[in-house]
Order: structure tokens, then C-alpha cells, then sequence
């Protein structure tokens, strides 16, 4: 790791004052780096450029952006994973439309993520669980979803070991789902609808169920994988039946 403005400073301050300017003008450098949020001299050539750095509240949302778009094309399966992290963490509208700016940054992938990532490790179960939602929208994960993931995790200070639970704990069942949203009838049923509710009340009845059948709540409660992974399934069918139902009913 190399911290441009601590070795700037120390190499003036030597130049001026020898040993003291030396550890002081290195002091005052790495003060400068670490609030910036320089972690190299791309960083600091980004910034001198005027390439405003990744939030740390938009932060979630490149990275899951860099993941949908890391195998090729965007799939609005990943869309609808997007949409479904911004209704899981209840964004106003402000919030959603700075989230849906920093998803098609990060497709860009054009940001190191490094620095951000290591300024957030206390929230790297979060990150990373989230991550792994996306990789596994469309019911598979690609090699390069993959190593993104792990290299992110590796960041994050999380093992490897443990980045595999995330991930077999969001992978779809071995077989056909039990309630599979194959058709709008079915996809009424499951959301506990009619054909003639209405928009708001389809909506209220969605988010009631997601709330109830959502993952992290049994994986924060330390519920057993299987658990985990039946309430992923369930989690994914309410995706579906609500795509579905939105679809032929004509709403957003």
C-alpha cells in the first residue's frame, strides 16, 4: 500500500528540516491520505483529475452494479435485485435515485474499490450478503462474479470459508421451487391477491411478504443454512410473482 501524500510530506519536510521535518511533514501526509481516502497514486491522480471518489452511501450499490455487469450484460433479473436491495433498505426517493446512479457507475467499472471497501469492514457481512443476492439472481454465479466477490471479502476482511456460507446460503434449490411463479394466477396466489386489487394494495401485500420471508433476518438469528437458503427461495419466488403481476398489470 503506498500513501502518496505521506511520502510527499516526508520528502519536503526532509528537504526543509531534515530528520524533524522528515516525521513531521510524514505525520501531516498521512493525516491528508487517510482523510482523503488515498490509497495509492491512481487515487490521488483521480482526484486531481476531478473524479469524485465513491461515497460510502453509494458504495453498495457500484458494487453491485460492477457484479451485473461483470459477465457481459446486464439482465433484468439483476435489475430486479437491484430494486428489491433498495426496497430491503427502505430508501426515500432522493436515495433511490442516488442508488440507481451509483448501480450504473459501478457498470462502468472503472472504480478501485479498495480504499472504500477497507473504510467499511464493519459492515462487511452486509456488503457481502448482498453480493451474493446479485450473483445469484439470475441462478448461477459466473467466474468473474466470483473472484470480484472474493477479492471484495478479502478486503473486507472475511475468509474465504466464510464468503462460501454466503454464498450456499443464497443459491437456489436443486430442483423445481415448490411455489414457482410460472404463471399470473399462481403469482396472485402467492401474493395473496386478486386480479382486480389494487396497485397499492398488490404493493403493501409484496413488501409484507419480503419482509416476513427475507434471508438476513434468519441468517442474523444464527437459523440453520437450510433455513437460510428455503427463505432465499421463498425471497426469489415473491421477486418473480411481483415482476409477473407488475407486468401484466401495467404499474412500476
Amino acid at each position: 500500500m503506498y500513501w502518496p501524500l505521506t511520502l510527499v510530506g516526508a520528502l519536503a519536510g526532509f528537504a526543509l528540516a531534515s530528520i524533524p521535518g522528515l516525521l513531521l511533514g510524514g505525520l501531516l501526509g498521512q493525516v491528508l491520505d487517510r482523510r482523503l481516502g488515498l490509497r495509492g497514486w491512481k487515487t490521488l491522480g483521480e482526484r486531481l483529475v476531478g473524479k469524485p471518489a465513491v461515497a460510502d452511501g453509494n458504495l453498495l450499490f457500484v458494487m453491485l452494479g460492477r457484479l451485473a455487469k461483470s459477465d457481459g450484460v446486464v439482465q433484468q433479473t439483476h435489475i430486479r435485485q437491484a430494486r428489491a436491495e433498495m426496497q430491503r433498505l427502505a430508501l426515500s426517493e432522493v436515495g433511490r435515485v442516488a442508488a440507481i446512479e451509483a448501480f450504473s457507475r459501478g457498470k462502468t467499472g472503472q472504480d478501485n474499490l479498495r480504499g472504500p471497501l477497507l473504510r467499511r469492514r464493519g459492515e462487511a457481512q452486509e456488503l457481502l450478503r448482498a453480493c451474493w443476492r446479485m450473483a445469484w439472481a439470475d441462478g448461477k454465479v459466473g467466474q468473474a462474479e466470483r473472484e470480484l466477490i472474493l477479492l471484495w471479502g478479502k478486503w473486507l476482511g472475511v475468509a474465504v470459508e466464510a464468503q462460501e456460507a454466503f454464498s450456499d446460503a443464497y443459491s437456489p434449490r436443486r430442483g423445481p421451487p415448490a411455489a414457482a411463479a410460472d404463471s399470473y394466477q399462481q403469482a396472485l396466489r402467492l401474493l395473496g391477491v386478486s386480479a382486480d386489487s389494487e396497485v397499492q394494495q398488490i404493493k403493501k401485500a409484496y413488501r409484507r411478504l419480503l419482509s416476513r420471508h427475507h434471508p438476513d433476518k434468519l441468517a442474523g438469528s444464527g437459523a440453520a443454512p437450510e433455513k437460510v437458503r428455503e427463505a432465499t427461495e421463498a425471497t426469489r419466488e415473491l421477486h418473480n410473482a411481483y415482476a409477473l403481476i407488475r407486468q401484466r398489470r401495467g404499474f412500476r
